[in-house]
């Protein structure tokens, strides 16, 4: 049966990466656990070193730098024919993997799962669509063909965020086959407070102005400005827009420097 690499990476996650964990380890075998970890100042590199010094399929690594940069590293890393993408503070469910692998073996190069939103703050997201495919799914709850992601280059290591939609848009640009599986489910807890909600609504729309400078000739969305304004008309709403308009126009002057 073909191993798969599941790589997350990690950055001050103390209070989640141990769930996260908990939740691989019961997946289907063979599998190794690869955790990537940005420098963080907390507890989570000694609570994954624990894990690993109890599980020897876990594994630890630390790469400071964007997030492409440390996705990149534990692609060079991976022992795994197929490597699938979640979270550090996401939780899989237990036949996560089984339904990845089998995805795979079917023929398909590409598995984007479903994710499952648990938490107070959650929305619609902005859908960006290429030749059909929402690219816009996140990067949470994905796997590859390890040679299709060494084919196309990888993350894009300059980019702030995003890198995972980018990857996305390369991939179906180069004619991968692309599949959809529902029952690879991957449960997302959304963030816990105004503060952490709004941080990641400037970065998602810091994002977005980064992917239309490097691919605005072939990006379309399926929401008009209208669709938008509607699925954001409550408080929260219209703080998330605002947040991540902030974030866009801000990566706009950086881009003009």
């Amino acid at each position: 049966m073909a191993l798969v690499s599941i790589l997350c990476t990690s950055k001050n996650e103390e209070e989640n990466i141990a769930r996260l964990l908990d939740s691989l380890l019961i997946q289907e075998p063979p599998v190794e656990i690869i955790v990537v970890d940005a420098g963080s100042r907390d507890r989570t590199q000694e609570i994954v070193r624990k894990y690993a010094n109890s599980y020897p399929n876990i594994k630890l690594y630390v790469k400071e730098g964007t997030r492409g940069e440390s996705l990149n590293y534990g692609i060079e890393k991976a022992n795994g024919d197929i490597i699938a993408f979640i979270g550090a503070d996401d939780e899989a469910d237990k036949d996560w993997i089984k339904h990845i692998r089998k995805a795979i073996m079917d023929g398909n190069d590409v598995i984007f799962g479903k994710c499952v939103l648990i938490g107070k703050y959650t929305f619609e997201r902005v859908k960006m669509f290429v030749d059909g495919v929402d690219i816009s799914m996140p990067g949470t709850n994905t796997a590859y063909r390890k040679d299709v992601l060494l084919n196309v280059g990888g993350f894009d290591s300059k980019l702030v965020t995003a890198e995972d939609i980018d990857l996305h848009l390369r991939v179906v640009k180069a004619g991968y086959r692309i599949h959809i599986e529902e029952n690879a489910i991957v449960y997302r807890y959304t963030r816990a407070s105004i503060f952490k909600f709004i941080k990641q609504a400037f970065w998602n729309g810091y994002g977005r102005k980064q992917l239309l400078t490097k691919h605005g000739d072939v990006l379309t969305s399926s929401h008009s400005l209208g669709e938008t304004l509607k699925t954001h008309l409550s408080f929260l709403g219209m703080l998330r827009l605002i947040s991540g308009m902030l974030g866009y126009f801000c990566s706009s002057i950086r881009g003009q420097k």
